[in-house]
């Protein structure tokens, strides 16, 4: 590429082969990436395919890395999050760092609150904060006294662009900073995106939502398995050829599919709404099925799968299971009538982490294992132990603490979790997120033999191969709003999925 072979001074951000090596796995292979000043520059790649690595050695988190780093001509070394900061770096997670029981002022200013005779000076702080409101146009619109819980998400977010701001940046690094805003939001942001690179800012923007890079961005640079794969200017290149580049050639055997029957309808839902995140969805599941379920981030897929579960409430519409009417009240409820949900959230909501991996598995089905008010964990020895055997958890010590497991084996737990209850619908959000291949593969495996046995399965998984592979039907969600399906009879592909989840309607098979 042309711009490796350039001088470093015309990058306001030049990372020159750089590396980072996590036990067993290259997570970041020799990557050159370089931002000008005054250059909004997509990052984009597959999950898995090193942008979350690279940006957090950008920004401090991993001083261990090889290569080298130059920020303003400068040579850094990124050893911790202050250094990266000194250095000019600021980031904008997708997650946002906020204290919600707080006000906009202090977390604004969060460790450099002004003092007067060691005291908090008030006025001070109140003034710095509209001053810095400024820089996205909320001075008059936001209070600085105001609690964070009270801020909407639009509002939070610019909250949180200003707070970079302040510092006055070189590099502005944003990670998926559109994907729980509304379309004039969007708009908003990119008018702001737009000043902050007048002011000659290098911006890196993290994104998968295809029409956000054409829309704002100057380059664009393709990660995939650790390696950089290209970088172009984005009026080069089109939607086609930026997939091609993310999805790259997959090993077909990787994923192996079995002859299996398709049964009747049994679960079925109408005009399903969950007031601000899903809007009057409307589809089926049939026994023994893999139904998959996609979109980008913000689309509602996880949501879905919640209501569906009986984890957040169906505000509107109707749910039948087997052809009964039922109200999804709350989990326990969901899973006695045979509705399992697994979360996309291992460590914070799948897994009591300090429980044994035992106490786990047998925490969703106490009533099986109870009689007369006591517990009696006896009666689930061979629950536990045909399914140790069947997900090939390492070690095999049921009563070892989770927390010493590793996140594949983890992950298997919570999934031997599920099986025990042996459910009709299982619903899989993100079932191989974070686990090595042959996790991956053994869980695949699980999926499509529970399916064979007549389970129904629910697949919400941003893994497009994963999904491509496994699943009979794929519905494909964009802004909460279940736009159609794809049928495998009509050719799956990964490339046609991302395609359908940015929207073009042209990849369906059936438009709703």
């Amino acid at each position: 590429m042309a711009d490796q072979e350039t001088d470093k001074s015309q990058f306001m951000l030049d990372m020159r082969g750089v590396s980072k090596q996590f036990p067993g796995t290259l997570a970041v292979d020799k990557v050159d990436f370089q931002v000008k000043a005054g250059e909004v520059h997509a990052l984009m790649g597959e999950n898995g395919a090193g942008k979350s690595t690279l940006m957090k050695m950008l920004a401090g988190a991993f001083g261990d890395y090889t290569g080298d780093v130059y920020i303003a001509g400068e040579a850094i070394r990124l050893s911790t999050p202050n250094t990266a900061k000194q250095a000019g770096v600021a980031m904008i997670y997708q997650e946002l760092t906020i204290a919600y029981n707080r006000s906009v002022q202090e977390n604004i200013f969060a460790g450099n609150i002004p003092t007067k005779h060691r005291l908090v000076d008030k006025a001070a702080l109140r003034r710095m904060t509209i001053d810095t409101l400024k820089l996205v146009k909320l001075d008059g619109k936001v209070d600085p006294a105001t609690p964070m819980k009270n801020i909407s998400q639009h509002e939070s977010q610019l909250i949180e662009i200003a707070k970079a701001l302040k510092d006055e940046p070189k590099v502005l690094v944003m990670d998926e900073p559109t994907s729980a805003l509304t379309n004039d939001e969007v708009e908003t942001m990119y008018s702001l995106i737009r000043e902050v690179k007048a002011k000659g800012i290098a911006i890196v923007y993290i994104s998968h939502h295809l029409q956000e890079v054409f829309e704002i961005a100057d380059r664009v640079t393709v990660l995939r398995d650790g390696k950089r794969i290209n970088t172009c200017n984005v009026k080069d290149v089109t939607k086609e050829q930026l997939v091609e580049m993310m999805v790259g050639e997959k090993l077909a055997d990787f994923y192996k599919r079995t002859n299996k029957e398709i049964g009747d309808v049994i679960l079925e839902v109408e005009n399903l709404t969950h007031y601000g995140f899903v809007h009057g969805a409307s589809f089926h599941l049939r026994k023994g099925e893999i139904l998959g379920l996609t979109g980008l981030a913000g689309s509602g897929r996880t949501e879905l799968g919640r209501v569906l579960g009986g984890i957040d409430p169906m505000n509107v519409g109707t749910y039948k299971l087997e052809g009964e009417s039922i109200k999804p009240k709350d989990m326990n409820y969901m899973v006695r009538k045979g509705v399992a949900y697994l979360t996309e959230n291992r460590k914070k909501e799948g897994l009591s982490l300090r429980l044994s991996a035992q106490d786990n598995v047998f925490s969703a089905i106490i009533p099986q294992l109870s009689r007369g008010g006591f517990t009696f964990p006896g009666r689930g020895t061979k629950t536990i132990n045909d399914l140790y055997e069947a997900l090939h958890v390492v070690p095999n010590d049921k009563k070892i603490t989770v927390s010493n497991l590793s996140g594949g084996n983890q992950q298997k737990v919570l999934l031997a979790k599920w099986m025990a209850t042996k459910p009709k619908v299982l619903i899989l959000d993100e079932p191989t997120r974070g686990v090595d291949v042959g996790a991956k593969k053994l869980i695949h495996d699980v999926i499509e033999s529970l399916a064979a046995e007549g389970v129904s399965v629910l697949l919400i998984s941003s893994d497009l191969p994963e999904l491509v592979q496994l699943s009979d039907r794929i519905l494909v969600l964009q802004n909460g709003h279940l736009i159609g399906e794809m049928n495998k009879e009509d050719g799956f592909s990964d490339k046609k999925v991302l395609l359908a989840a940015n929207g073009e309607r042209s990849a369906l098979s059936v438009e709703f």
